[in-house]
């Protein structure tokens, strides 16, 4: 897909990034030159920098920025880690963020790490498998979130990450 299909014409004077390419925002009689200079402005495009919310409304990896994904929507993305040949994990959490609850030392913090439902999925090969883990995790787990992670054996890292499940009552610490 190109930009242009998700441009869309907008009434009023012409942009490049926030600098109009109208002089008519600065009316020249009663401003000077060097006030225009000094002054920040994104004219008429203020409306459009609203910012994310965070209070009551945690994010996580890229795709948590969607609606809950479907089933369909889940499998299509482990098959993509399967023709990357990446190996499908998952984890689960019951904060789903870092916290700290044994220590305060600066640095030490217990949730770091998801705990892993049962060991990798090496030799995976259909969707369906990880699929069903899944279902699994959310019967075993519904107060927890649940992650999908890929891994690439190649490079030794960790290559993809995505949330699954966002449990409907949270855990506060």
């Amino acid at each position: 897909m190109s930009a242009g299909t998700f441009a869309a014409p907008v009434a009023g004077p012409g942009f490049v990034g926030l600098k109009s390419n109208s002089s008519s925002l600065w009316p020249s009689a009663t401003y000077s030159i060097e006030w225009k200079k000094k002054t920040v402005s994104n004219g008429s495009k203020i409306h459009c920098m609203k910012t994310w919310n965070p209070i009551n409304n945690k994010k996580f990896e890229t795709l948590s920025y969607l609606p809950p994904l479907s089933d369909d929507s889940i499998a299509k993305e482990i098959d993509y880690m399967l023709k990357k040949r990446w190996t499908p994990c998952l984890e689960f959490d019951e904060f789903g963020c870092i916290h700290r609850a044994n220590s305060q030392m600066p640095g030490y913090y217990d949730g770091r790490y998801w705990t892993l439902w049962k060991l990798p999925m090496f030799g995976c090969n259909d969707s369906s498998q990880v699929l069903n883990e899944i279902n699994e995790c959310k019967k075993t787990y519904p107060n927890a979130y649940i992650r999908c992670l890929a891994f690439d054996n190649k490079r030794h890292m960790q290559a993809m990450a995505f949330v699954i499940h966002k449990p409907t009552t949270t855990t506060t610490n």
